[in-house]
């Protein structure tokens, strides 16, 4: 029996007694459980529990971020230090003094690295903002939204485990003690001393763990040049859709609540029964909507384990 079938038999032996659920929701239930016909395949994980983490073999295979932790600079503002690293070559790609964590910045400051050293195959972060969103569809965030556009993979680490990114850690711990003690007097000035700092990280200090090597002589940027974010194409799917700015997307006169973090995106929605809507973002399975409720139903979520690059 499908999700139709399933509501009509609710309808008839518990209207009134009972709010009967959407087609939309039954259906979900019954992706959930393995019970809907040709069912996808998907990785089942819970919310932030973190990725399978790689192994990287050469640079650009990995990056890693994270912020070291804000601290006040002379004139009592506060400076919060992004940071990205390679994992293979421990070559520091960036160190920003940003004002906030805000993703707008964030995400600029990772423009700017991509157009210079091109685009890493994964990134490797926490479970924090703006790494990613507590309270975004699926954890996600505008900024791991906009990595998966580029196709690069997330791994994110184990809440409580941050010597699951060990090498940018220690990094971090060298970075305080050479550029933050004292801090400098404002941005401008504390930016000059993370500059400082990762030239001579990069191009003077000798690494034990690269046989005494320094991380200049290891690292080499991207093949894979960034050109700014590809079209999104849905060739299986009925049509496309805009997200609105309030995380919506309109069918048949009526709005629909997705997500505001997946504001400004197309989504790809098939009709696969009678009033019931798969939405997929990517090759990404979202989860289902009717017409009726209004909203998304979620599934089991397709960002829980390790995310593949678009093809």
């Amino acid at each position: 029996w499908g999700a139709r079938k399933i509501r009509e038999l609710l309808v008839r032996k518990l209207a009134g007694d009972v709010r009967i659920p959407a087609k939309s929701t039954v259906h979900a239930v019954l992706d959930r459980h393995g019970l809907v016909s040709q069912a996808r395949k998907r990785n089942r994980a819970s919310k932030a529990v973190g990725t399978p983490l790689s192994q990287a073999a050469a640079p650009n295979d990995l990056w890693c971020t994270d912020f070291k932790g804000e601290f006040r600079l002379g004139n009592g503002s506060y400076c919060y230090p992004l940071t990205v690293t390679d994992q293979i070559s421990r070559y520091v790609l960036a160190c920003e003094a940003l004002e906030s964590t805000k993703e707008t910045p964030v995400i600029e400051a990772f423009v700017r690295l991509f157009r210079e050293r091109g685009l890493p195959a994964a990134i490797r972060s926490d479970n924090g903002l703006p790494f990613a969103s507590p309270n975004g569809l699926y954890n996600l965030s505008r900024l791991s939204v906009f990595w998966l556009r580029l196709g690069i993979v997330i791994e994110r680490i184990q809440p409580g485990n941050p010597q699951q990114n060990g090498r940018h850690e220690r990094m971090h711990l060298t970075l305080k003690k050479e550029t933050t003690r004292p801090p400098g007097m404002n941005i401008l000035q504390q930016q000059a001393r993370f500059d400082a700092f990762i030239s001579e990280f990069n191009e003077e200090r000798p690494h034990e763990a690269l046989a005494m090597r320094t991380p200049a002589e290891l690292y080499t940027p991207s093949s894979r040049a960034y050109d700014g974010l590809p079209e999104l194409e849905y060739p299986f799917h009925d049509r496309d859709i805009l997200v609105t700015a309030c995380g919506r997307i309109c069918m048949h006169r009526k709005r629909i609540n997705v997500s505001t973090v997946l504001a400004g995106q197309r989504l790809g929605i098939k009709e696969i029964d009678d009033g019931i809507w798969l939405v997929s973002f990517m090759h990404y399975d979202l989860g289902y909507i009717d017409l009726e409720q209004r909203t998304l139903q979620t599934i089991d979520n397709p960002f829980g384990t390790r995310l593949s690059p678009m093809s």
